[in-house]
């Protein structure tokens, strides 16, 4: 019977390795756990010797000796289920983080196509599972075959053929098992919050792995993911304790009862119903071959189960990234923010081009407005830069360098997004404006603020800055949220700077907050703004018309409306419609 399959060793051996040392504790347990049937069943036939001769004192001092060894069994029996429970867990842990490491360094095509809460579940309950196969296969399928073994060997010098009703303490039990059942169920909803706040960060992450991405904060949202994973680890290892504790405790009360059958035993023997041979062959059948039975019986469905898990665990570890960095790629101390386009041809399938042969060249601190109708390959073109996707041909270059030859951290931390979509994070204010920086000076984050128009409004909340921001920042304005994202951008203090739709959807006086704080950001930067909205973009040192692919005019406000083109249709559209 083959417990899992090849692929499933393939992930699970590397960590079992890792955790070795407490495993081969938990085994040392296990085989110390397994020496005591014999022991058992060599009391069991003395005790069997004495009620034959009717030695009650001998009978009482060898049941004596069997509850200190059943005790002595239950504290191997708990340290075995502890330490494969902590390495278990370890495992899961493991490889928790490392199918989330790889996750957020996939590139961002990967994620438009994929199902959030898929990630998820295959992130907590699949992996939950990995590791609960680990557990069983250590804490109770090796356990009850070696048992299994040792019994087997034993039954071979016995006949049992006796059938007697023991449930006299099944009530006590009933009542131990409630009580236990009780409170794991208290802890596994402690667990299952936790699961709950892993899942809730996994899903606010992965809706904004563009702003992970732009912003360099993998590692930061990494070590975000471990700290929640490590406390999700630590109350369900709260939880494998006190199962471990029940197993003690209800397997002691088990035992007790099987030593009472001695008694009764002797009783019956008294009466002459049954032999001492008859009774020793019962306990060594019931007490100690129909329970590894049943349990071996149960693993493996559930080894089934969680081989399903490896394999769409590995799934995702198979998928490799697009966007990757040569061998050989350097970083820059610094960049003066010259931009340029030659003969870029793009298309998220390779015949569907939605730039074509694009040729453009963007002065340092230049403003540059790009707009066209959806579709026109605004947003594309600047996803090029950050290299959220690579062209199919041609090359973007930045201070004439091929951006292919820079590493992405370093590419990324000279470019700042101001996305249409405002992303916010569970956490404080600053946290959300020193994004991807785990140690920051508030000092910095304030300036930022102030820079983006939000000092103000932040310092009318009672923690200022260390303010509690829900999921997505659902407690503040479209405004507020647009401001923060701005200082966010301010603080990465970058060369180059992206506004996509920064000011659409907002009110009136919100948006002439924004644009202040933009106005004031786009200094001495250079500047790509995307809007539908041709009342932002007048200032702009130069406007781009896209259609379809290609820029069809380029221009100033004035020039463009006394060119008559699209530009001037669009502004007509909009402003005497």
């Amino acid at each position: 019977m083959k417990l899992l399959s090849q692929s499933s060793y393939r992930l699970l051996i590397p960590y079992i390795r890792k955790e070795k040392k407490t495993i081969a504790i938990a085994f040392t347990c296990t085989i110390v756990f397994t020496i005591f049937w014999p022991i058992l069943a060599w009391l069991a036939g003395k005790m069997a010797e004495f009620i034959g001769t009717g030695d009650v004192d001998s009978i009482i001092y060898f049941a004596g000796v069997a509850a200190v060894v059943f005790l002595l069994r239950g504290f191997v029996q708990y340290g075995q289920d502890t330490f494969m429970a902590k390495a278990a867990l370890k495992i899961a842990l493991d490889v928790r983080k490392l199918v989330y490491s790889h996750l957020l360094r996939l590139s961002l095509n990967y994620f438009q196509g994929v199902k959030t809460g898929d990630l998820a579940y295959r992130l907590t309950e699949d992996i939950d599972r990995i590791g609960e196969v680990v557990n069983k296969i250590f804490q109770q399928f090796i356990p009850c075959i070696l048992q299994l073994i040792v019994v087997l060997g034993y039954m071979l010098y016995v006949n049992w053929e006796l059938t007697i009703a023991t449930f006299i303490v099944a009530p006590l039990m009933a009542f131990l098992i409630g009580w236990f059942g009780g409170k794991l169920l208290d802890l596994t909803r402690k667990s299952q919050n936790r699961v709950s706040n892993l899942s809730a960060l996994i899903t606010e992450v992965f809706s904004g792995i563009r702003l992970v991405k732009a912003f360099i904060a993998e590692d930061y949202e990494i070590n975000r993911f471990v700290q929640e994973a490590e406390n999700n680890r630590k109350s369900k290892f709260a939880a494998e304790k006190i199962k471990a504790l029940q197993f003690v405790v209800v397997g002691f009360l088990e035992a007790m009862s099987v030593i009472f059958l001695f008694f009764l035993g002797a009783w019956q023997i008294s009466l002459g119903n049954m032999t001492a041979s008859d009774f020793v062959s019962y306990v060594a059948a019931v007490a100690l071959l129909i329970d590894p039975i049943s349990v071996t019986t149960s693993n493996y469905n559930e080894f089934k189960q969680g081989e399903a898990s490896v394999e769409r665990i590995l799934e995702l570890l198979e998928i490799q990234p697009l966007i990757t960095e040569k061998e050989n790629a350097f970083e820059l101390t610094s960049i003066n923010g010259l931009v340029e386009y030659q003969n870029v041809s793009f298309g998220y399938q390779s015949d569907n081009l939605v730039l074509k042969n694009i040729n453009l060249t963007v002065k340092q601190g230049e403003i540059i407005a790009l707009v066209g109708s959806s579709g026109a390959g605004k947003s594309t073109l600047v996803n090029l830069l950050p290299r959220f996707y690579d062209v199919l041909s041609g090359e973007v270059l930045i201070d004439n360098i091929n951006i292919k030859e820079l590493t992405l951290n370093n590419l990324r931390k000279y470019i700042g997004i101001v996305p249409q979509e405002t992303n916010l994070f569970s956490g404080t204010i600053a946290d959300n404006i020193a994004f991807g920086c785990e140690n920051y000076d508030i000092q910095e984050v304030e300036k930022a603020a102030r820079i983006a128009n939000a000092h103000k409004f932040v310092s009318e909340f009672t923690q200022g800055y260390y303010s509690y921001v829900g999921e997505r920042g659902i407690n503040l304005s479209g405004g507020q949220r647009q401001r923060i994202a701005i200082a966010r951008a301010v603080f990465l203090d970058p060369k180059i700077l992206i506004l996509d739709e920064a000011t659409s959807a907002l009110d009136s006086e919100s948006e002439v907050l924004v644009q202040e704080a933009l106005e004031r950001v786009m200094a001495e930067r250079t500047v790509f703004v995307i809007a539908h909205r041709l009342a932002t973009v007048r200032k702009a040192d130069r406007i781009l018309v896209l259609e379809a692919g290609k820029i069809v005019e380029s221009g100033t406000h004035k020039q463009l409306l006394e060119q008559n083109g699209r530009y001037a249709k669009f502004h007509a559209q909009q402003f005497y419609s």
